[in-house]
């Protein structure tokens, strides 16, 4: 729940309707979403499986980008004259992200309602060719489902009926892979283990992976349907670690753009990186000349289990709980004065000469000015996976974030909230990994094929 925005604006590479500002959740972004149109029907037209295909669907319109109307008409996409009938779709459905482009998907994309995080660990006797044939595969039916087809082989249908909806699929790579793979001379430094932390309670099975995948999507069966054939196409490759399922505010859901609520009720990632920001690139990207040169344009993910205690969170005070945070719960603003977007007032006292902001509130404690100006832009998703053995909701943040370099990013602030962060009482570090997401694939491309064809 940190203290920081997510963006708003998609990837360069991303060819979508107008998406809204989003802004993630805990020790991370914050969650915004657009208003939307109401919904145009669809009728089902004649094709060789009893429906149009997705990509026909999208017409000429998902190419050009058409949106639907700022005042929310619904928007028709027709396609070049046809004798088949054309299907309107609402511009949830009709986003469409870009499978190939300078960066993957999925990092600087607006947040998605829904997301699936799964780490694969490589079956025993796979190595490196084995890994590349399933790279090939995995990247040949993210750029299929992200254009609104079916997958290219044994497609369940579960989708069949909608647009991209903004599907995205991220790929990344854990310490053991290079292992793993006789790669050992290309592990990035980057990529070394995060050290232990005071605060860290966590579960070695859910945590960490050689192979590490992110599917986010503004619809729960897109979402799905995409998890489903990435766990096919493993094969006997590689077999599923850990997965974790997570959801975000859905597009419309506010009346306009905000950023969102975490589930302590929280706004929640108001000072997050914006790609607008002069060094943006620099924090968040590794450069074209980096080292290794298979992570040119790549980042690092670090991805955390976060559970809230909610149950000890609720019995607090509105009031305590904005001393925790250091914001209003209301509107965001700090506890210094204004709105969301005012400079916090770290000298600020009251009547008695106390801190406004108290010392250990989390978004203090946060700020990169006081972390020397370490800085990863958190694009994380909430989740609820009902209720644990101890009688209270199992629920939280699917912490992700990105950097250029995770020493310089992620550990200095989980080191400062781990000497004495509020809210720390209130949270549990369940999970833990660490993954080199290399850059996104060129037109005839895989990801990961300069790692493992170099």
């Amino acid at each position: 729940m940190a203290d920081q925005s997510t963006p708003g604006t998609s990837s360069p590479s991303a060819r979508k309707t107008p998406s809204p500002e989003a802004s993630p959740g805990i020790g991370s972004p914050g969650i915004g979403s657009p208003g939307i149109a109401t919904p145009g029907i669809a009728t089902p037209g004649d094709s060789p499986k009893g429906v149009m295909s997705r990509r026909r669907l999208l017409g000429t319109a998902g190419a050009t980008g058409l949106a639907l109307g700022a005042a929310g008409a619904a928007v028709g996409y027709a396609a070049a004259p046809s004798p088949e009938k054309t299907i309107p779709l609402t511009s949830v459905g009709a986003d469409m992200a870009m499978f190939h482009g300078k960066h993957q998907p999925g990092i600087t994309t607006a947040l998605q309602a829904r997301g699936h995080l799964v780490a694969f660990d490589l079956a025993a006797g796979a190595g490196r060719r084995e890994a590349a044939a399933l790279l090939r595969r995995w990247s040949v039916t993210a750029e299929r489902l992200m254009a609104g087809e079916a997958a290219a082989h044994e497609d369940t249908d579960v989708a069949r009926d909608a647009g991209p909806s903004s599907l995205t699929v991220t790929f990344g790579f854990g310490h053991s892979f290079f292992a793993r793979t006789g790669l050992e001379k290309q592990r990035p430094v980057a990529l070394d283990p995060l050290p232990d932390f005071s605060s860290d309670h966590l579960d070695k099975a859910r945590s960490d992976g050689d192979l590490w995948v992110q599917i986010g999507a503004n619809d729960a069966l897109v979402a799905f349907h995409a998890l489903r054939a990435i766990q096919k196409d493993a094969g006997s490759a590689a077999r599923v670690r850990w997965q974790m399922n997570g959801f975000n505010r859905s597009p419309g859901a506010t009346a306009e753009p905000m950023t969102a609520r975490n589930l302590m009720g929280q706004i929640d990632g108001t000072r997050n990186p914006k790609p607008s920001e002069p060094d943006f690139d620099g924090r968040i990207f590794v450069p074209a000349s980096g080292d290794p040169e298979w992570m040119a344009n790549g980042s690092y993910a670090v991805v955390r289990r976060i559970r809230m205690l909610l149950d000890d969170w609720e019995k607090l005070s509105g009031k305590a709980q904005e001393d925790v945070i250091g914001r209003k719960k209301s509107t965001g603003a700090p506890l210094s004065g204004g709105t969301e977007t005012t400079a916090m007032d770290l000298d600020k006292t009251d009547a008695d000469g106390n801190p406004v902001v108290p010392v250990n509130a989390h978004a203090r404690i946060t700020r990169p000015d006081r972390n020397g100006g370490a800085a990863m832009l958190r694009r994380p998703f909430s989740f609820h996976d009902g209720i644990g053995t101890d009688g209270a909701p199992d629920a939280g943040l699917l912490f992700v974030c990105w950097q250029a370099d995770p020493v310089r990013g992620f550990v200095p602030v989980q080191r400062k909230l781990d000497r004495g962060d509020a809210l720390s009482t209130f949270i549990r570090h369940e999970s833990s990994g660490l993954f080199a997401v290399p850059g996104g694939a060129a037109e005839g491309e895989y990801v990961g094929q300069r790692l493992l064809e170099g």
